[in-house]
């Protein structure tokens, strides 16, 4: 018998779910439109495709006096979110999650205005779920029975508690040496797990191997168009947070670089509506040294990444050598005036460190890289003192105990930023 789901938490007396304004599906390369009733995954010509919404409807309900009557939560964005009927979202409680100051780490990096939108206590730990929960309530809406994806972790966790909650089939395919906890969640959530020698590339193609002899529709990052549309969401949060007036700069630990790519369509989206105004935010791509295609695009001027032969890094999240929205990101990169860059394993093992000294946030390595991005572009002058910068904590550290087991025999590497504090 399929499980019913509802919107959590529960909508008030007072609110009526709104009703999503999805037109039809787009390719931001050949102009291609699609028909966004009808399961997709890329567009013929190898891009990903993205939503599309009728604005001007959007305007008229989804309005700042609306949201202050609007549950918490990502789903209180429902005009330019991709399901049709309301009753059709299979929710967990994710979005809704805390921007807030982060003086201490600020002043160690040299930063006056420092903010984290710490997105740590998302459902399964990470912002996967934001995702997962849009992709699987969208899949499940057009008739959808068995979803799969390949992972570093967290999306792995989130597609397995997500399917499990809509009473849809799940299977994921993992690295065989992804932290321990992973494979063991899934499992409790009642997915199948297949342990892949290789990386998140050699998932996919496994995954890719079986996907149509057995009937599992793909949930690969940007390879359906509804992942992203969860991950917009923080955008839209980080805007109405902050009173439709948008940060400096962004950073972001990048993977797959959903998030990134999201968010910056985020921020178009609210322009056109009149939910935000200024300039848009610097956007930063922090990946790995071990693993790092998109900085290398950017430093070449390249429009496309050439894939990481043998990616390494302690950091899952980031071990990602080839992504399919490169251009994507690097389009948001550059025209918002960013940059990208790479930084060690023992950087993002202290960065981590400091998050959880200065902080009181026991973030995942992935954390770690955007502390210590922030350090490294200070140090270099892209950074002044007052610009006001966000990093985005994408994950828990509690899942990473197999990594992170030896921070409490560190000592921080990284040396504050002149007059910070020591």
């Amino acid at each position: 018998m399929e499980r019913r789901s509802v919107l959590v938490p529960a909508p008030s007396d007072a609110w009526i779910p709104a009703r999503s304004c999805l037109t039809h599906l787009e390719c931001p390369e050949c102009g291609a439109r699609m028909d966004a009733d009808r399961l997709q995954g890329l567009c013929p010509c190898g891009s990903p495709l993205l939503s599309r919404y009728d604005l001007a409807r959007v305007r008229r309900t989804l309005t700042t006096k609306s949201l202050s009557a609007r549950p918490k939560g990502m789903w209180r964005y429902a005009e330019v979110l991709p399901v049709r009927d309301p009753s059709r979202v299979v929710s967990l409680g994710e979005g809704g999650t805390p921007l807030r100051e982060a003086p201490r780490l600020g002043r160690f990096l040299g930063l006056r205005r420092l903010l984290v939108k710490d997105e740590t206590g998302n459902p399964t730990g990470s912002f996967k779920a934001r995702g997962l929960s849009t992709a699987i309530s969208r899949a499940r809406e057009l008739g959808v029975r068995r979803v799969a994806l390949p992972s570093a972790g967290n999306a792995a966790s989130a597609l397995s508690a997500y399917a499990a909650a809509a009473g849809l089939e799940a299977r994921v395919f993992l690295p065989r040496d992804v932290p321990s906890l992973f494979p063991s969640e899934c499992r409790a959530f009642g997915a199948e797990v297949t342990l892949v020698d290789g990386f998140i590339t050699d998932c996919g193609r496994a995954l890719a191997e079986v996907k149509d002899r057995e009937g599992w529709f793909d949930l690969s990052t940007l390879k359906e168009p509804y992942r992203l549309e969860g991950k917009k969401t923080m955008g839209y949060e980080l805007a109405e947070a902050m009173e439709g007036r948008l940060p400096e700069a962004i950073l972001y630990p990048t993977g797959g670089g959903t998030g990134l790519v999201g968010m910056w369509k985020a921020f178009e989206e609210l322009e056109e509506l009149g939910l935000c105004a200024g300039p848009r935010p610097r956007m930063i791509s922090v990946q790995a040294e071990g693993c790092a295609p998109v900085v290398r695009a950017f430093e070449t001027g390249a429009a496309r990444a050439v894939p990481v032969e043998m990616p390494h890094t302690l950091a899952a999240g980031l071990r990602v050598p080839a992504a399919v929205g490169d251009r994507l990101m690097l389009r948001a990169i550059r025209e918002s005036g960013g940059t990208a860059l790479a930084v060690s394993d023992e950087e993002i093992l202290h960065g981590t460190l400091l998050l959880a000294r200065l902080e009181g946030i026991y973030g995942a390595p992935e954390d770690g890289a955007a502390v210590a991005g922030a350090l490294r572009l200070r140090q270099r002058g892209f950074f002044e003192e007052n610009t006001q910068a966000v990093l985005f904590l994408t994950g828990s550290g509690y899942k990473y105990q197999d990594v992170l087991e030896r921070l409490a025999e560190c000592s921080p590497v990284l040396e504050p930023f002149p007059g910070g504090l020591a």
